[in-house]
């Protein structure tokens, strides 16, 4: 009797199914991982070189239209939607007088009370409206491509859900969230125009 259970627990038949039982989930969930972060590096890739050449588009003559910047935004869309067809992608463009300007993107001067600095423009107070745009700006840019000489900060941000279904296991979100930033000076194609006094202007109701 003795003999047969020591022989049955040296038996080794059905180990190999079990041991592989055990690793192909966690070297699946490896792979599945690396493709996952290898496509978002891909993407990634095409977003920033199709920013470039946006980028590059965006400062000829022409192009602060908004159907010049539509156009050019569709290149960037179609080349990342290529790759990640569920994608959602905004754009944004702001524009500055120089480059310390773009670079420092001071919040236009609030005027409120000691008792209630914070910076920020809330009801009841006033601004000083420097770029003369009618609205407080918390970065001190103004909104679209400006015109010649100026300088423009153009930002995609792209979002799509990830290849890897259990990505959760790892931690990760469930979407990508990808942006691509560039900064460029629009070519001098005239004169570039200057903003005039500042006007001190009421901070929004609400």
């Amino acid at each position: 009797m003795i003999a047969c259970t020591q022989s049955v627990i040296r038996r080794e038949d059905g180990a190999a199914i079990l041991e592989f039982g055990l690793v192909v989930p966690i070297a699946m969930i490896l792979m599945f991982g690396a493709m996952d972060i290898g496509h978002s590096y891909y993407v990634r890739a095409i977003l920033d070189g199709a920013m470039q050449s946006a980028a590059r588009s965006s400062s000829l003559e022409g192009a602060s239209t908004l159907t010049a910047q539509e156009l050019v935004d569709l290149r960037v869309e179609e080349a990342v939607l290529a790759l990640a067809p569920s994608a959602t992608i905004t754009s944004t463009r702001r524009y500055y007088k120089t480059f310390s300007d773009a670079a420092l993107a001071r919040a236009e001067t609030v005027i409120e009370p000691p008792i209630d600095a914070n910076l920020r423009c809330d009801p009841g107070e006033s601004f000083i409206d420097a770029n003369r745009n009618g609205i407080w700006d918390s970065d001190g840019g103004s909104n679209g491509q400006g015109g010649a000489k100026d300088i423009v900060i153009i930002k995609f941000k792209v979002s799509y859900p990830r290849l890897f279904p259990m990505a959760s296991m790892l931690g990760w979100p469930a979407n990508v969230e990808l942006e691509s930033n560039s900064i460029l000076a629009n070519q001098p194609y005239g004169e570039q125009s200057v903003y005039g006094l500042p006007v001190q202007t009421n901070c929004p109701s609400g």
